[in-house]
């Protein structure tokens, strides 16, 4: 902490980012650093690859986060949030890479431990514990901004503080943010409360695609490119549909396929795809994704393969015999 606190005073331009197809914690990790950095006087840019959820539009500074980076030379060191390995960032991780000074702070047990200085604790709620200990050790004065970002971030990554990563800091930091004038409320709302008639379509189809493996115990979720130009809608709009699968009843582990964007099938149908994986606390699905390159926490975690989506359903439901 001391060295990154010293790197962070010295620095003229700072650049803060977190991973692509940023959920909650991303997103409120990303802003509310970003906030407590320019609240300080600090030259910053906010960079997320993805477009940001239109659930979390409604975060303080979210108009602030820019999708262009300039030259690595630019920064004098790069905050990078809520990256398990750096490749998370996105497609321009290489050019994240090469700014002088690599600063990662997370909260996953399976994080590679990249760059020249590490925060990292596995035992946070979320990244933005981690990023709240930062700011109350930089001496910002909070305000509602920040709270309400921090907020989201706790709000979202534990799962309306029913998930097992749900700690005291959890509710400690959340009870501080709610005096300082956040509406528990009106969060809620804006990040659970309403969803577009597109992603309400997306969601039919994806319940549609549902299959249980032959045990009951692993049930997968698919949706493709297709899906989401028929719906009209995006790849952000996928996020927290895997808690459907999640839920069905005897389910101990829920994966959710998702084709790539900008991927390009090749001949033998073989194409970019993400794997999201979620447990109900009995099944380490971080080990799951390290065997495929991935990682994440024992309750959920996530992988990318080139693989067509009938055979990595198959590869899981032969791993699910084990569960």
């Amino acid at each position: 902490m001391d060295l990154i606190l010293q790197i962070i005073k010295r620095a003229g331009h700072l650049l803060v980012t977190s991973h692509a197809d940023p959920d909650g914690d991303a997103v409120g990790s990303l802003l509310a650093l970003g906030l407590a950095l320019k609240k300080i006087g600090k030259q910053t840019t906010l960079y997320n690859h993805s477009a940001i959820p239109a659930v979390y539009q409604f975060l303080p500074g979210v108009d602030g986060i820019s999708r262009r980076l300039q030259s690595p030379e630019t920064y004098d060191a790069a905050l990078v949030l809520d990256c398990g390995d750096i490749s998370r960032i996105g497609e321009s991780w290489p050019a994240v890479a090469r700014v002088g000074v690599i600063i990662n702070i997370d909260h996953h047990i399976s994080n590679t431990g990249f760059g020249r200085h590490q925060l990292i604790d596995g035992e946070a709620c979320a990244t933005a514990e981690i990023v709240y200990r930062l700011i109350r050790a930089l001496d910002v004065e909070l305000d509602r901004e920040i709270a309400t970002a921090l907020y989201t971030g706790i709000l979202t990554d534990t799962g309306s503080f029913r998930f097992s990563n749900t700690n005291v800091a959890a509710f400690a930091i959340a009870r501080e943010m709610t005096e300082l004038g956040v509406d528990p409320y009106r969060v809620a709302q804006h990040v659970f409360g309403s969803y577009s008639l597109g992603r309400i379509k997306l969601l039919n189809l994806a319940l549609n695609s549902i299959e249980i493996s032959r045990n009951g115990k692993l049930s997968i979720m698919a949706i493709t490119r297709s899906m989401l130009d028929e719906t009209g809608t995006q790849p952000e709009d996928t996020d927290g549909i895997i808690n459907y699968a999640r839920r069905i009843e005897d389910v101990k582990v829920a994966a959710l396929i998702q084709e790539q964007a900008n991927g390009t099938a090749g001949p033998d149908g073989r194409t970019g795809v993400h794997v999201s994986l979620r447990s109900d606390g009995t099944v380490d699905v971080a080990a799951m994704a390290g065997a495929f390159g991935g990682g994440g926490h024992y309750s959920a975690a996530g992988f990318q393969i080139e693989s067509t989506i009938a055979d990595i359903k198959s590869r899981l439901i032969d791993w699910a015999e084990n569960i």
